[in-house]
């Protein structure tokens, strides 16, 4: 591992424009669930009974509880090292754009910014009528929440099973993947589309991927470099000897 910790440093230190795309893995060590696997959220609920429009349309008070109650999971979680470490090099440059399928706040509150947040965002709600959005700091008291201008519904302004994703939103995020010539993909399985394009990008224009999870994923047999280790763990070490690398070169 300390072998994969130097060659991943020394990938960064030699690109130019790398980007990261993050998936629910790296909240998943901060406890949240995520939503595959043996505990994955799906495992217990349907998502057909909670994250679609139908879903919605057919019972907005029992999608509603889901949601708050997943808010609730958010607010009491921290970001860890691995939020932290990817805010770190966001801040520094080093990473010049962070592309997340998670629709948590982790990220801002670990200290990154601009972020391209694909599928949404929980903590945004919008009309189902009219063009109305609002940020919240909490779950809604009211529930299911309405429209302070029309009073129709709120919704949580994510992207449901059946829904495309914002095509300005995707779009940005294909436009860093084909300036980029190094991906860092943390705790993502891959298998959710388009995102699990933005890696093929990347090193179908040349670019190295370096793949961090505690399992294989259909990424990981195009991956120039693969960490099999928790993103919170690997992360800060690999931070470490690109600082070791850097100062080495400047004595």
């Amino acid at each position: 591992m300390i072998n994969s910790v130097e060659a991943a440093a020394k990938i960064l230190l030699r690109s130019k424009y790398i980007i990261a795309l993050t998936g629910s893995g790296i909240s998943a060590e901060s406890g949240i669930p995520t939503f595959r696997g043996k505990d994955g959220l799906w495992s217990k609920y349907k998502p057909e009974e909670l994250a679609t429009p139908y879903a919605f349309a057919r019972n907005p008070k029992l999608v509603w509880e889901w949601y708050s109650w997943r808010m609730k999971l958010i607010k009491e979680a921290k970001p860890n090292p691995a939020h932290i470490t990817l805010a770190k090099l966001q801040n520094m440059r080093i990473i010049k754009t962070l592309i997340t399928q998670n629709i948590d706040d982790l990220h801002e509150r670990a200290g990154s910014r601009d972020i391209i947040k694909l599928h949404g965002d929980i903590f945004t709600v919008r009309c189902i009528n009219c063009i109305f959005t609002q940020k919240l700091t909490n779950p809604p008291i009211e529930i299911p929440p309405k429209c302070p201008r029309c009073g129709a519904y709120l919704r949580p302004d994510v992207v449901w099973f059946g829904e495309s994703l914002s095509p300005e939103i995707i779009n940005k995020a294909f436009i860093e993947a084909e300036k980029a010539d190094a991906i860092l993909v943390i705790g993502t399985s891959g298998v959710v589309m388009p995102a699990g394009l933005i890696p093929k990008v990347v090193k179908d224009n040349g670019g190295k991927v370096i793949e961090i999870n505690i399992e294989e994923t259909v990424i990981t047999s195009y991956a120039d470099l693969f960490l099999k280790s928790k993103a919170g763990e690997i992360l800060p070490k690999i931070f470490e000897k690109i600082m070791e690398i850097r100062r080495s070169r400047h004595v």
